[in-house]
C-alpha cells in the first residue's frame, strides 16, 4: 500500500496503524478530488526547534484544499515545568520525547510543529491559512520573565515563573483568588519558511514570512495570509496562547500547549509583501520592526494598500478613512522585533464604496 503524503526521516514518527488508514482515506479522497484531513502530532522527527529555514525537511505534504490537525507544544523544557510545581505526571510525554532526542535546535526556543509542504506554492503566492478550531491541550498555562526579557527588564531583573490553571469548561484562567482571565487560545508562531537567501532564522522575531506573529486576534474563525517564498511555503505552527494581552509586555501570555485545524489554499491570485488577516469583523494589516514607529508604518501603509486595491479608495481617500475607522494596535514589544496590526471593522463597507479618480 502506498503510504499517505508524510515525510518521515529516519523514523515513523506516528504509529502504523494510523499511518495506514489515513493513507488508505488520503488516496480514496485524491482520487475524487475531495481535500483529505491529515493528522500531525509532535515528535522527534516532526518538529522544527527554534527556527524557520527554506532548506528544512517537511514532514507533512498536503495539497491546497487540505486540513491538517495539528497538535503543538508548550514552550518550556519538562525541568522547569516541574521546578514550578507542575506534577510530573502532567508534563506531557511527547514533550519529554523532544527534549531527550531533538538535537538539532536553534537558534530560537519555539518548539514548532511542521513544516508542512503545501503543493503547487511557489514564491510570490499567497498561502491562505484558514483557522478552524483551536482547543486548550492541557489544564495548565504559564507566564515567566526573565532578567534580560520583556519590555522593562530594568524593573523586573530577575526570573519569575508561575503555574497557572485552566479552567477548559468556563474558558477562564485562574491567575490568582478573585481574578480570572477569558480564555482565547491561539497560536503565537504560524509561519512559513524565509527566502533562501536568509538562511535559518531564529523562531522569536516576526516578519515577512509570519512566524511568531503573538497576534491575539488569529483565534479560531480567523485567516490568515502569508506571502510564499519557497516552494511549497513550508508552514510552521507552535507557541500555544490561551490568552495575551496586546504587547505581550514580559514575553510571555498564558503559554500553553494548543490543538487545532487548520485549512490551508494557494493562492496564485494574491500577492503580498506582508502578512495580511481577516477576522469575521475586521480586516487586518501588519508591520513589524525594531523600531515601534517604522513597524507602525508598515502596517498602516499596508492598511492604505488594501484600502486602495480591495476597496476602490483613492490614496488620499484610504489615508483618510484609516485615520478615521482603524485601529491601530501593538501586537508585542518584546519579540526581538516589535509588531503592530491595523484593524477595519467590515461593517463600515455597505458595498458602494468610491472609486478612484
Amino acid at each position: 500500500m502506498k503510504l499517505p503524503s508524510i515525510l518521515l526521516p529516519g523514523t515513523l514518527a506516528i504509529g502504523l496503524g494510523l499511518l495506514l488508514n489515513t493513507g488508505a482515506v488520503a488516496q480514496q479522497n485524491a482520487a475524487a478530488g475531495k481535500p483529505t484531513t491529515h493528522q500531525l502530532k509532535p515528535t522527534p522527527t516532526t518538529v522544527a526547534w527554534g527556527f524557520y529555514d527554506a532548506a528544512a525537511q517537511p514532514v507533512l505534504r498536503i495539497k491546497s484544499g487540505d486540513k491538517v490537525e495539528v497538535q503543538t507544544l508548550i514552550t518550556s523544557s519538562p525541568t522547569r515545568l516541574e521546578g514550578a510545581g507542575v506534577a510530573p505526571a502532567q508534563v506531557e510525554q511527547s514533550l519529554r520525547d523532544i527534549y531527550q532526542a531533538v538535537t538539532n535546535k536553534g537558534p530560537g526556543g519555539h518548539i514548532l510543529t511542521g513544516p508542512i509542504y503545501v503543493e503547487g506554492a511557489e514564491p510570490g503566492d499567497v498561502l491562505e491559512v484558514r483557522i478552524r478550531k483551536v482547543e486548550l491541550a492541557i489544564p495548565y498555562a504559564y507566564n515567566a520573565f526573565g532578567p534580560t526579557s520583556g519590555f522593562l527588564p530594568e524593573d523586573f531583573g530577575y526570573a519569575k515563573m508561575r503555574i497557572i490553571p485552566l479552567d477548559k469548561k468556563r474558558m477562564v484562567a485562574n491567575f490568582a483568588p478573585g481574578i480570572e482571565v477569558p480564555l482565547r487560545p491561539f497560536f503565537g508562531s504560524m509561519g512559513v519558511a524565509p527566502p533562501p537567501a536568509a538562511g535559518r532564522i531564529n523562531s522569536a522575531p516576526p516578519g515577512i514570512h509570519a512566524g511568531n506573529l503573538d497576534n491575539k486576534e488569529l483565534v479560531a474563525g480567523t485567516t490568515l495570509y502569508i506571502p510564499v517564498h519557497v516552494a511549497g511555503a513550508l508552514f510552521e505552527v507552535g507557541d500555544g496562547h490561551a490568552g495575551q494581552g496586546n504587547g505581550e509586555v514580559d514575553i510571555t501570555a498564558l503559554e500553553t500547549s494548543l490543538t487545532g485545524t487548520l485549512e490551508f489554499f494557494v493562492r496564485k491570485d494574491m500577492h503580498l509583501t506582508w502578512p495580511r488577516a481577516e477576522t469575521p469583523t475586521d480586516y487586518i494589516t501588519m508591520g513589524t520592526d525594531e523600531d515601534l514607529t517604522k513597524a507602525t508604518k508598515v502596517a498602516l501603509r499596508e492598511m492604505i494598500d488594501f484600502l486602495m486595491k480591495e476597496k476602490g479608495l483613492t490614496h488620499d481617500d484610504a489615508y483618510m478613512l484609516a485615520s478615521v475607522a482603524a485601529n491601530m494596535e501593538i501586537t508585542q514589544l518584546v519579540d526581538g522585533t516589535k509588531g503592530v496590526h491595523s484593524m477595519i471593522p467590515k461593517k463600515i463597507f455597505t458595498g458602494k464604496t468610491p472609486q478612484k479618480k
